[in-house]
């Protein structure tokens, strides 16, 4: 069969989920069984996979989406537990004192104190606590969930300690025994420093289409669920939310040149967050008080905005809790993330709570006689985190059991209903990706559709290569799987187009990160977090924009890099020109002094 007919047949299951969770906004609870079934069946009628491997992938997908809805059911906890011990008052007071101005909350919350928990942790972690942290705060579940996934792209690439790179990255690239020598020829003896290289130019180019992520926040947000359905509120804060990017992408940058892979997002993200708080306490490009933006009327907001998670206060609690004692279980919560990722000397509890014996690491090997194998380590998961720390909490905050009890049941009604769509989401891409090794001998689904796009663009793949990276997060849910997936065929690309194949690879890493914006897995995910059954396909419609930009932003600049032999007015670096253009227009456009 032809790659172009094979590249086609790979496109069958996502177009089933751009139509029926995208366009005929289906639940996912029905638009996920579709694309489930239309995966099972060309794995084995085209591909020829076993019936038996098609079950162990999707027994698989169970149990994925069964540690999923620990986690979810973990951060709901936390938000039930604080919004009973009254902290969600005072922290909402908090934010109050700084300014009313949700634009301004958003980017704080969201942007940087996102991208610090996405570099502690990854995974989809920054939803789980950003998320329903917004919504405790007052904000529309919906918008919450947006912003979450749309921050879901520059910290991307090094959350999880670097993860995406040192296990992604290096677990695709080292497939090919060449690939050392290939090291050492660029003069590299280590490999680790091989990675550390391509890591910098991850990050180069995370920083430059990273620049307007605050902005686009903002924007998309006043534009859905504004009182005016406006861009232009969102664009009135271009100044501090350009200073809230470099606040974080100038650190960020500087970390990875400096330390490799493993602390950009969670330095700059840690580092941006002093900056940014600081500076706002101050005035700081801040909006005046007349200015400052907030949600219509909660009487007004559109139904779909709101799910079974919703802001409401204990007006008993709280009321003379500090705001450090009120934000101290996220505290625990973002050092105990780290603390466990840590493998450094003594601190290496890693090592610890990831060994191999039988009571840490629950092992099911070769699942029915495939070659596909589930692993799950409960001390590990950011569930157990936000868990323990919700009962930290009940010390902490001078709890009663009975208000604890109240938290528990309430996350246990929001988790079950919530939770449906995962189950079948996973299993649809366990089936996808796993898909190699069947009788017709075809690459797995994802690598068919890359060969395909590959062989239409030619010498203009670096602006397919983002795409590509971005669609195997799409359906993998992972900048870390799509990296293992399409590392070594990115790199093989570069080598045919005789360009520089290590930017190609930062290319597919940057890729990767932006798919996690409109990812199907990490969408339902958040939105269970927030209480949002069925309304996926309407959270994916509003971040399509943002994924858009930036994995063509990134891609023009890659082609700008690569073909900087044929000059600075190549077409790469126009396209980026073109769009910062347009963005610079807008910003101009929206801020003009009304002459009416």
């Amino acid at each position: 069969m032809s790659t172009a007919v094979l590249a086609a047949l790979s496109l069958l299951p996502i177009i089933s989920v751009a139509i029926f969770l995208v366009l005929l906004r289906w639940p996912a609870s029905r638009a996920m069984p579709i694309a489930y079934i239309v995966a099972a069946g060309l794995a084995y009628l085209v591909w020829q996979v076993s019936a038996t491997k098609i079950l162990a992938a999707s027994v698989n997908g169970l149990m994925v989406a069964a540690e999923l809805i620990y986690i979810i059911f973990g951060a709901i906890l936390l938000l039930n537990t604080l919004r009973e011990s009254g902290a969600i008052n005072t922290i909402r007071k908090g934010f109050s004192d700084i300014t009313p101005d949700r634009r301004i909350q958003v980017i704080i919350i969201a942007w940087l104190f996102g991208s610090f928990i996405e570099g502690s942790a990854g995974f989809g972690t920054p939803a789980a606590v950003a998320v329903p942290l917004m919504v405790g705060l007052g904000f529309p579940a919906m918008a919450a969930v947006v912003a979450g996934m749309i921050i879901q792209s520059t910290p991307v690439s090094f959350g999880a300690m670097g993860t995406p790179i040192l296990v992604g990255v290096n677990t695709g690239l080292s497939a090919d025994p060449n690939m050392t020598a290939y090291a050492i020829e660029r003069g590299f003896a280590e490999w680790d420093t091989f990675l550390s290289f391509i890591a910098t130019k991850v990050a180069l180019i995370h920083a430059l289409g990273g620049t307007f992520i605050p902005l686009m926040v903002t924007a998309i947000m006043t534009r859905f669920f504004g009182k005016n359905r406006s861009f232009a509120d969102g664009f009135k804060v271009w100044k501090f939310a350009l200073f809230a990017a470099f606040s974080m992408t100038i650190p960020y940058y500087a970390v990875a040149s400096l330390l490799g892979p493993e602390f950009p997002s969670m330095f700059g993200g840690l580092i941006g967050l002093a900056i940014v708080v600081t500076a706002a306490r101050q005035g700081f490009l801040m909006p005046t008080q007349e200015e400052a933006w907030d949600f219509d009327d909660k009487a007004n907001w559109e139904s779909e905005w709101t799910g079974a998670l919703q802001a409401t206060d204990n007006e008993d609690a709280g009321t003379t809790m500090s705001l450090m004692r009120a934000w101290s279980p996220y505290l625990f919560v973002a050092g105990l993330l780290v603390l466990t990722r840590l493998q450094v000397g003594f601190l290496n509890l890693s090592a610890f709570l990831r060994d191999d014996s039988p009571f840490i690491t629950w092992v099911w090997p070769q699942i029915f006689g495939s070659d596909i194998t589930h692993s799950f380590q409960p001390l590990w998961s950011p569930g157990t985190i936000f868990i323990l720390v919700s009962l930290i909490t009940i010390l902490l905050h001078g709890m009663r059991g009975s208000s604890y009890k109240t938290a528990f049941s309430g996350s246990l009604k929001t988790l079950i209903p919530a939770s449906t769509a995962l189950v079948f989401t996973v299993p649809m891409v366990q089936v996808f990706i796993n898909s190699s090794g069947g009788a017709a001998g075809y690459e797995q689904m994802p690598i068919a559709l890359a060969e395909g796009v590959a062989n239409l663009a030619g010498s203009a793949w670096p602006f397919f290569s983002t795409f590509i990276g971005g669609l195997g997060a799409f359906v993998a849910g992972s900048n870390t799987v799509s990296n293992m997936m399409f590392s070594l065929f990115q790199f093989g690309v570069g080598e045919r187009i005789l360009v520089d194949p290590t930017w190609i690879v930062a290319l597919q890493a940057v890729g990767g990160a932006s798919g996690n914006i409109i990812c199907v897995h990490n969408v339902v995910a958040a939105s269970a977090v927030a209480g949002l059954v069925g309304k996926e396909g309407s959270v994916i419609r509003k971040t399509l924009l943002p994924f858009f930009y930036y994995a063509l932003m990134t891609g023009a600049i890659g082609y700008g890099i690569v073909n900087m032999s044929s000059g600075v007015f190549n077409a790469g670096f126009i396209v980026a020109a073109l769009i910062v253009a347009t963005i610079v227009y807008h910003i101009v456009k929206f801020n003009r002094p009304s002459t009416g």
